[in-house]
């Protein structure tokens, strides 16, 4: 057994009896204690209740009763996601001590499918950043290189699952949360169709996880594609009060192979700045999906992209603000006739993706115009900036392509593209039609199949890391 096996392969195991939960959980465990420590990805456990419940599931297991999809999996939850019992903190100190009596929705389903909580993983404060680090658990580095983030803010979720630390993970992305951290740290996410996953339970601001985020999902990471299907299978449905009368069922993929796969190819855009290195990375991995027959063509919905950026900062900025001090709130937010404004603006953006999608099954786009980079922390977000091809480009300026997709809720999967000459992912964003997620999902199997998917890191080496300056 590897620890790094895709869930789905870990399942079959346990429930095969050829890997008991209790042994795999200890696998998960041995690694977090010898690797990290140079990562700093797993802030808090829970050793002895998951214990129990891998013995039970053990034993169910024995006794031959009916088992769910995720049987006897052991798992970690991104620290902005409710946990009974289990501390979860958002990242912020006012909510050091926080230990929810209930789980987010999304959590008591993987749990009614048979996976065991055994963990949280670092965000930085209120997942408002593309690092991980906040004044509570200090920083998370990246497993292809530790003097690198893994992003933000889902990233000691991605660190965890790429250094083979947990079965799967569960993350948030309001502003490309999933699909960053996946990106740089080289494996799958999914940001799902807005609405399709409930999002109760996250932890945004004081007092969050009782009503929606605007802009915000909740979405797994995996090392295989086949585990996002898995995942949003057992995720997917309306929050508990709409189950009376509300029912989801998302569509099969409409196709299931490269041939014939119509994908508009966008990757560039002066708005947003791209480095060559990661351009030229995606470019190499179109030219070997129209190798393997797939149609490529250099297309996009007629959408502008500063314009369509522009929709997606307003409302971010609006659901963001619970998160800022009351005059700083107030400055950001907006009216509520802009909020209006602004939602009928997306509303109409949407229609022309829509149109765009009756000719073309797919958009490939990047996540983000760089692989990972060294940590910095100076300052705020809104002040830091990076070396772009020789231009100083902000971190904010680096968000577009993920708000370009997150602004109009569409399904977006990342799949590893390739690595950069220096080794680190790159990861490339499958955009497919709003409720077409398994086609997204089956997209991200495709494209594996032919760029080689998910590899493991060299862990072996970060117990001879330094870990970065910060509280441990």
């Amino acid at each position: 057994m590897e620890p790094t096996w895709p869930a789905r392969r870990l399942a079959a195991a346990i429930a095969g009896k050829q890997l008991a939960s209790r042994e795999l959980l200890q696998t998960f465990l041995d690694r977090i204690e010898r690797v990290n420590p140079a990562l700093n990805a797993v802030v808090t456990l829970d050793t002895e209740r998951a214990m129990r419940a891998a013995s039970a599931a053990d034993q169910a297991v024995a006794q031959g009763r009916p088992l769910g999809p995720l049987h006897g999996l052991p798992v970690t939850i991104k620290d902005a996601i409710e946990v009974a019992g289990l501390r979860s903190t958002g990242g912020a100190v006012e909510l050091s001590g926080h230990v929810p009596q209930a789980d987010a929705v999304a959590v008591a389903r993987l749990r009614a499918a048979g996976a065991i909580v055994f963990g949280k993983t670092n965000v930085p404060r209120w997942s408002s950043d593309i690092q991980t680090y906040n004044e509570l658990f200090g920083t998370t580095s990246n497993p292809w290189d530790p003097a690198r983030t893994p992003g933000g803010s889902s990233g000691g979720a991605a660190a965890a699952v790429a250094a083979g630390l947990t079965s799967f993970e569960l993350g948030t992305d309001i502003a490309g949360s999933v699909r960053i951290p996946a990106h740089l740290c080289g494996v799958f996410g999914l940001k799902p169709s807005f609405g399709v996953i409930p999002q109760r339970g996250y932890l945004d601001h004081v007092g969050g996880g009782t009503t929606d985020t605007d802009l915000n999902v909740f979405g797994p990471i995996a090392r295989d594609p086949d585990d996002l299907d898995l995942l949003l299978g057992v995720l997917a449905g309306p929050e508990p009060e709409r189950q009376t009368a509300w029912r989801l069922e998302l569509p099969p993929p409409r196709r299931t192979t490269l041939e014939g796969l119509r994908i508009g190819l966008w990757l560039e855009d002066p708005r947003c700045p791209m480095d060559r290195e990661v351009l030229a990375v995606l470019r190499a991995a179109a030219d070997r999906l129209a190798d393997a027959r797939a149609r490529i063509e250099q297309a996009h919905p007629p959408v502008g992209f500063s314009h369509q950026v522009g929709v997606f900062n307003h409302l971010l900025l609006a659901a963001v603000s619970p998160s800022l001090p009351a005059e700083a709130a107030e400055a950001v937010s907006g009216s509520h006739l802009r909020w209006l404004q602004a939602d009928q603006d997306r509303a109409r953006l949407r229609r022309v993706w829509a149109r765009w999608f009756e000719d073309f099954d797919l958009l490939m786009c990047p996540v983000l115009g760089v692989a990972a980079f060294p940590h910095n922390h100076q300052g705020q977000l809104i002040d830091r900036v990076l070396d772009v091809n020789g231009q100083p480009a902000p971190h904010l300026a680096l968000l577009g392509w993920a708000g370009l997709i997150g602004v109009v809720g569409l399904p977006s999967a990342v799949a590893p593209a390739g690595r950069t000459a220096t080794g680190l992912p790159v990861g490339v964003q499958l955009v497919a039609p709003f409720l077409r997620d398994r086609d997204a999902v089956r997209a991200a199997r495709l494209v594996s199949e032919v760029l080689g998917g998910y590899q493991p890191p060299p862990i072996d080496t970060l117990h001879h890391q330094v870990p970065p300056a910060g509280k441990r």
